[in-house]
């Protein structure tokens, strides 16, 4: 078994499996929770657009905490990094993009930019961070349907990959719906990017609830 910088040095036991699993479920549940709340209708006119940011903000270090525990125990479970193993890439790609929505929600919350600044501190990483949410939901379905699109049985598994791919479609089709077109300086469509935000998030909260692990071989 190789060293892996600081982390762990041997597979951990089953009952740390099961603590490090539910982590990582409860950080992705409270991050999709937080960008399930901040789009959703009413909810900037309630608490204003400073702290609408804050939640988005906040969702973010969230998903980027439980993604790196995603990959930290990966890299654990198989001994090293890099390799072949689309999981692996799945939980790597996973982890850019929530680094990627750490660097768009922290530009949101500055005021007075300037449409130029908005669509480059802000929408572009949130493009590419929805881009590789996409990638990594791909791989993540691909591994758990098989050698075909559908897979031979709908195990939880299956199930929790493909909620999962659903919201990262979304995520990424409130990306590109985010953009301010420099003309009017407003956002391509607004509805678009709240709803597909909400219900990407909505999604995400869901496979996590369905990642939670009951026993050591559900972890």
């Amino acid at each position: 078994m190789h060293v892996i910088g600081h982390a762990l040095v041997s597979v951990p036991r089953p009952a740390t499996r099961i603590g490090w699993d539910r982590s990582i479920a409860v950080g992705f549940a409270v991050g999709s929770a937080c960008f399930f709340i901040g789009p959703f209708p009413g909810f900037v006119q309630l608490v204003g657009t400073a702290a609408d940011g804050v939640v988005f903000f906040a969702g973010s270090i969230f998903f980027t905490l439980a993604a790196a525990m995603e990959l930290r125990e990966g890299t654990v479970r198989r001994g090293h990094r890099w390799g072949r193993d689309p999981s692996w890439w799945s939980a790597a790609i996973q982890f850019v993009g929530t680094l990627l929505f750490n660097l768009s929600t922290f530009s949101a919350m500055q005021e007075s930019l300037s449409t130029q600044q908005e669509n480059r501190l802000i929408w572009t990483p949130d493009v590419f961070g929805s881009a590789c949410f996409l990638v990594s939901g791909a791989l993540a379905y691909r591994v758990t349907a098989g050698p075909g699109l559908l897979p031979r049985r709908m195990d939880r598994a299956y199930t929790t990959a493909a909620v999962n791919l659903l919201g990262c479609v979304l995520f990424g089709i409130s990306a590109i719906a985010s953009f301010v077109v420099p003309s009017t300086g407003s956002i391509l469509d607004l509805a678009a990017a709240n709803w597909c935000t909400a219900l990407g998030a909505l999604c995400f909260f869901i496979g996590a609830l369905l990642s939670w692990p009951t026993s050591p071989d559900a972890s």
